[in-house]
């Protein structure tokens, strides 16, 4: 069920106006991102298709692009901190600034040797969050890099995990449900302590003796729409294909990747607030009740 997470097929958008330019990054560090922070102990290797992020007892590190999107595939393949990762934290997610900030996270939480990494996502519109989901991967993501891809059009936005489809998050704008579509986003990654909640809720805390953490970075590239705020929003999203990922007509997830997608949710999914009907006290969020796929 799995693709190769090296032949993640993206399509490139094609849109009309000379204002707006579809760009791709790729590979070369040097000129997609820059350090935000703990660049005294980070690194870009080689010609830049390299890059590591460091967590020690003095600080973690960070990343951010230099370029802001609206709209776009945006990819990355990671190796994670191996073995006793407990308390960390990588993060690699696109956001806008503010208290109404939009963001869309992966964030991958440390753990005791021995025992699998948590995959959880989450996003956030005009400032409001609260819409977890993690999953276990179905693999060693320490062993190999991986391509995580934040997918973000406005339809849909999708997680993918080598290719495989994870979760949706459907555009129902026009039901009163906030979509991110109307603020540029940056791409970040850092790596950084959080054993305050990171491992089993906090009780289990870094163990600087197997420091430094490290997590690897390759092949970054964002295929997206360059957004500056001097433009129309509309006019990125009136240019982007209709069958950006699939049917020219539906702009929908295939069968075969719904196949992949439901796979992924039935074995690997380990938390879903959608069915946390006691943290919201049965109020549950409106999305929650309109098909993700």
């Amino acid at each position: 069920m799995m693709a190769n997470s090296r032949s993640l097929l993206v399509v490139l958008l094609t849109l009309a106006m000379t204002t707006l330019h579809p760009i791709a990054v790729d590979a070369n560090f040097f000129s997609s991102v820059y350090f935000y922070w703990g660049n005294q102990h980070s690194a870009i290797r080689g010609s830049g298709d390299d890059l590591q992020l460091v967590l020690d007892q003095t600080s973690g590190s960070g990343i951010k692009s230099t370029g802001t999107f609206l709209f776009g595939s945006i990819e990355m393949l990671i190796k994670l901190v191996p073995g006793n990762s407990a308390g960390t934290v990588t993060a690699y997610y696109v956001s806008s600034t503010g208290d109404g900030h939009d963001e869309i996270d992966f964030e991958f939480l440390g753990n005791v040797s021995g025992q699998p990494y948590i995959i959880h996502t989450n996003i956030f519109t005009q400032g409001n969050g609260n819409r977890e989901q993690q999953f276990h991967p179905w693999f060693d993501p320490t062993a190999d890099f991986h391509n995580y891809t934040i997918h973000w059009n406005p339809t849909a936005v999708v997680w993918y995990v080598d290719s495989v489809p994870i979760r949706v998050f459907r555009n129902y704008e026009n039901e009163g449900i906030a979509y991110p579509n109307k603020q540029g986003m940056s791409v970040y990654s850092s790596l950084w302590n959080a054993d305050n909640w990171a491992t089993q809720g906090g009780r289990i805390k870094i163990d600087w003796n197997s420091a430094p953490f490290i997590a690897k970075y390759r092949n970054f590239r964002a295929q997206a729409c360059n957004w500056n705020g001097a433009v129309s929003i509309g006019t990125c999203a009136s240019n982007i294909p209709g069958n950006w990922w699939t049917s020219p007509t539906h702009s929908r997830l295939s069968d075969a990747k719904l196949g992949q997608m439901n796979w992924v949710r039935d074995i690997y999914m380990i938390y879903d607030y959608c069915k946390d009907t006691k943290r919201f006290k049965g109020q549950m969020p409106p999305e929650c009740f309109k098909p993700q796929y």
